[in-house]
């Protein structure tokens, strides 16, 4: 089915951007836009601007830009069609559509359809919970025994999966569902021996049977993995079983519980972290909803940029194991890397969130939190310094494991507070961590230098190689400091389009189109630049009149056009543009700025975002000052007439140089005297030019 015209600019007029994004990073005002730190790579400052007024956003740092509809599609890895369907659920927009061919349906975007059948999965498993005797039977009072209301179960969807082989298996197949989409997603399970032919006897089983289900959402509520855990006491399976990895689901990536505490997390400004799903859903029923877990895994640093999008502030509630707690401590050097504040706190022994929350209250354990919070250097300290005692050695190390920690911490004030607690602590001149801390951020630059060097290396013996032939991939990849990458820059716009791309105006292109080399980089030429800033002008203003005291009526689109009539573009992406602009033209129509930022074509839309997008704006505080700053929209006309001047002047400056290479190859007297009359009349031209923008032409 396809989306109707109609239908799309409903949900274009809807999908507030601010609202949209809001859901999945906490904005912040700054001037005319709202910042925050990206959520499509790791940064500590925020370089991530959302335009309310124009209806987009870019991030700085990495350079992704797009609408409502693509910020859809780039955080949930959705195609167009799912992304218009999610934002009208979100706008309670009702979708028209209309019947695609055959040929169409099957070009459905997999990801999609597995998104498709693991919801289908959930509702399968949770009518089983509440419907099938079976489950109202064995399962519904597990549910009940841990305390959990009816209310709990439907907010965090929890089901059943019956005990027979295949029984989800089959209804799913008999309402239609692929069996293939249904293995990818997780679901069923084909037996080994026959995934070698599974066209003879397939036999399936269901991989959830028999147990009790939490679907594990993403951010915008889309269950993408289940979490299952058996009842029976059966000492050969396993306790917990959860969804292998997927095209939809990355377990490093995934926060079970982050959709139902997300806006909590941004009220409170604070995120606490625990170790399961059971203590994740007790703490939500008492109240205490800003609440995540990592869901048994370690926690890792894409889980940690997760709830960066929402609050700055972690607190992990450990159960009272200090085996547990020792092993999990990796983690808080990951959190305070990554410039988050992080504080812990450990709960009597037997205890964990789960168990606590339902014993003593929510009051009760909220007031214990605030009470027993200890930053990390206080909690090593107590936690190791028993353990160490009077042994210099012992404390030593431990004082070497704080100073380590520290050191990751980004910001400068924040390690000189916790090198002075940690010396004052410890008993322990303050200069000695200090110098230790810059012997730790001397070795790990070296380190950072000799892994870009083995990449570089692998890279050149890479391209050595023949065709086809790949180097393997080594068994760990160094992590990535986003902060030491080169900030966004002016030349950095051109990144992303080759020198022979020029992509169609009637067809819409694919999301990755095949033609496209990865991190392709065009660097812009003097007249590259003045293409540019042609088609800036004719995104940012093309409907505007140009002067309307003296040619009411002329907007810029047409005097532009007119005066590089016949001429066409250097640079493909933007005689991409020139020629949309053409083509419209002729038939009556001045395309405006939102028809090129909405653009279905990737690429024509993030260059046209890159065009209208300005990093910096003047400050609000200088009207207070009545100091008034001249606007684009007052000097229309001098800006395209210095740009068509320039550009003019661009390809005459390139005419001058060819000539001068045609004049050094060629030896005929004739063709000499020709060129040299073609010379100077592009040197006349020259002058005149120069003239006109008040310039100096050397002889």
């Amino acid at each position: 089915m396809r989306i109707d015209e109609a239908t799309i600019e409903r949900i274009r007029q809807s999908a507030d951007i601010a609202d949209v994004i809001g859901d999945y990073v906490s904005l912040k005002k700054k001037g005319a836009n709202l910042w925050a730190c990206c959520p499509f790579h790791g940064e500590k400052s925020p370089s991530f601007s959302v335009s309310p007024a124009k209806g987009i956003y870019k991030c700085f740092g990495c350079g992704k830009a797009g609408d409502s509809i693509r910020f859809i599609m780039d955080i949930e890895g959705l195609g167009y069609g799912e992304a218009l369907r999610h934002l009208a659920k979100k706008y309670g927009i009702e979708i028209q559509e209309t019947q695609l061919s055959d040929e169409q349906q099957l070009a459905q975007n997999e990801r999609e359809s597995l998104l498709i059948a693991l919801n289908y999965a959930k509702n399968y498993y949770q009518n089983n919970l509440f419907q099938h005797e079976e489950g109202q039977s064995i399962a519904y009072p597990y549910f009940k025994e841990r305390g959990f209301s009816d209310k709990t179960i439907r907010t965090f969807e929890l089901g059943y999966s019956l005990e027979n082989w295949d029984a989800f298996t089959k209804e799913a197949l008999k309402n239609g569902y692929n069996l293939d989409i249904l293995v990818k997603a997780g679901l069923t399970i084909l037996k080994q021996n026959e995934q070698e032919n599974p066209q003879q006897n397939q036999k399936t089983f269901d991989r959830f049977r028999n147990r009790v289900t939490f679907p594990i959402h993403n951010v915008s509520g889309k269950v993408i993995a289940f979490g299952a855990r058996i009842l029976k006491n059966d000492k050969s399976q396993a306790k917990y079983l959860n969804s292998p990895e997927t095209e939809v689901y990355h377990k490093s990536n995934v926060l079970y519980g982050i959709f139902q505490a997300k806006n909590a997390i941004r009220t409170k400004d604070v995120c606490y972290l625990v170790e399961g799903y059971t203590d994740v859903i007790s703490l939500h029923q008492a109240g205490i909803e800003n609440v995540v877990a990592s869901s048994g895994t370690s926690l890792t640093i894409e889980q940690i940029r997760l709830i960066a999008r929402f609050s700055q502030n972690i607190t992990v509630l450990y159960d009272g194991d200090p085996a547990g707690i020792k092993a999990s401590l990796r983690g808080m050097d990951m959190i305070l890397e990554e410039g988050l504040n992080v504080k812990l706190v450990v709960f009597p022994e037997g205890e964990d969130p789960d168990s606590y929350v339902q014993k003593i209250g929510s009051d009760a354990f909220v007031e214990y939190i605030h009470k027993n919070a200890s930053d990390f250097i206080t909690f090593k300290a107590e936690l190791f310094l028993k353990e160490a005692g009077s042994d210099p050695f012992k404390r030593a190390e431990l004082i070497k494991d704080m100073v380590g920690s520290i050191s990751k911490i980004p910001d400068s004030i924040t390690r000189s507070v916790f090198f002075q607690k940690t010396a004052s602590l410890m008993q322990i001149d303050e200069a000695i961590l200090i110098t230790e801390s810059n012997k730790i951020a001397f070795e790990r630059s070296k380190q950072r230098e000799k892994d870009s060097q083995r990449d570089a290396n692998r890279q050149r013996l890479q391209n050595d190689l023949p065709a086809g032939v790949t180097l393997s991939q080594p068994t760990s990849q160094p992590n990535v400091n986003f902060d030491d990458l080169p900030s966004f820059s002016e030349e950095d716009e051109f990144s992303g389009f080759p020198t022979d791309f020029v992509p169609s105006t009637s067809t819409p292109v694919s999301n990755t189109p095949a033609n496209i080399p990865p991190n392709t980089k065009v660097t812009p030429t003097g007249i590259a630049l003045q293409e540019r800033e042609c088609v800036r002008l004719l995104v940012s203003h093309g409907v505007k009149e140009v002067d309307p005291g003296v040619a009411p009526g002329v907007t810029l689109m047409q005097y532009i056009l007119s005066e590089i009539d016949g001429m066409n573009f250097t640079t493909p992406i933007y005689d991409n543009f020139l020629a949309m602009c053409r083509e419209k033209f002729i038939q009556g129509i001045v395309l405006d700025t939102k028809f090129f930022i909405a653009h279905i074509n990737p690429i024509i839309q993030q260059e046209a975002i890159n065009l209208v997008t300005e990093r910096y704006a003047a400050s609000e505080a200088w009207l207070k000052h009545e100091i008034i700053v001249p606007t684009e929209d007052d000097k229309l006309a001098d800006l395209a007439f210095q740009n068509i001047l320039r550009l003019k002047k661009a390809y005459n400056e390139q005419q001058m140089k060819d000539l001068m290479q045609k004049l050094a190859k060629t030896s005929d007297a004739d063709e000499q005297t020709h060129l040299l009359g073609l010379f100077m009349e592009a040197k006349q031209i020259e002058k005149e030019i120069a003239k006109e923008l008040g310039t100096v032409v050397g002889r």
